[in-house]
């Protein structure tokens, strides 16, 4: 590692963390909620498949980030009933939708919680988060608090994107990059990692993990995928907000993709990468401050 690493990093949050809070009285765009069209879809065997390969009988699992909690009853119906499940959100709506649509699941508990300011000490075998630092603006803070939330020998499973490296076969048409370059603007302004997959590994370590491992996890898909559809419809109107593109530019892009997707787009490549991190088995409790 780096000697200046540590303190650049440091610089980097409080810098961060000053945009954040300027941009909480100011800037529309950290109204940030996820699209439930995108939510509903996931499974755990497709979406968050190698902590599907770490799951086990009785384990208790802390999913951080659940949103409609499809991945989060999957993790419930693979530990089993000797095991227990709470998935985390900060959307309440998301969470009732959830709570309705798993109530009968025994083991599973949806509760409101922020990823930075977590009320868990030592208690679950496994804490994940799948596609969700890369909308907190402090995810070394996040990391932490994970962290402290698992067991001595517990693990840490993160899944998460690097934005800058998603490609497109053949070359998507020049409406659509326009606002794809202006949806990466807008998340850098509001100090989300548009690489957040690459510095996960750096972060884990100054979390004091050890055994971290990365692992591709790239999602494939081909015509016809609805994804950057809908990104642009549930996220477009902050972006223009915020001054990234007009809503000429907008619309332009969405149609231009949506036309593409449909007769031109081959493949789809989203550069995703799972890190796993061990709680050392003779650590203490981890006090992030």
């Amino acid at each position: 590692m780096s000697s200046a690493l540590p303190g650049l990093v440091k610089a980097f949050a409080w810098t961060c963390r000053n945009v954040v809070l300027y941009g909480r009285r100011n800037m529309h765009a950290q109204s940030h909620q996820s699209d439930p069209r995108i939510l509903v879809r996931r499974t755990l065997a497709r979406d968050h498949r190698f902590l599907a390969g770490l799951l086990r009988p009785g384990q208790s699992v802390l999913d951080v980030g659940c949103g409609l909690g499809a991945i989060t009853a999957g993790i419930a119906k693979t530990v089993g009933p000797a095991g227990n499940v709470i998935g985390l959100d900060r959307d309440e709506t998301l969470l009732q939708l959830a709570r309705t649509e798993y109530r009968t699941v025994s083991n599973l508990e949806f509760v409101r919680g922020d990823a930075i300011d977590l009320d868990y000490h030592a208690q679950f075998d496994i804490v994940t988060a799948a596609r969700t630092l890369q909308w907190i603006a402090e995810p070394a803070l996040a990391i932490s608090q994970m962290r402290k939330a698992i067991q001595q020998g517990g693990r840490l499973v993160v899944l998460d994107y690097n934005h800058l490296r998603n490609h497109w076969s053949p070359e998507p048409p020049y409406g659509f990059s326009k606002v794809y370059q202006a949806f990466l603007a807008w998340r850098q302004a509001n100090c989300w990692d548009n690489e957040m997959a690459e510095h996960l590994p750096e972060l884990f370590h100054l979390a004091g993990l050890d055994e971290v491992e990365s692992y591709e996890q790239d999602e494939v898909t081909g015509r016809g995928d609805p994804l950057w559809s809908e990104v642009m419809q549930s996220l477009g109107e902050q972006v223009t907000r915020a001054g990234f593109c007009t809503e000429t530019e907008l619309k332009e892009g969405q149609q231009r993709y949506y036309d593409w997707s449909k007769t031109g787009l081959i493949k789809q490549t989203l550069s995703m990468q799972t890190v796993v991190g061990r709680v050392p088995a003779s650590a203490e409790i981890f006090d992030p401050s």
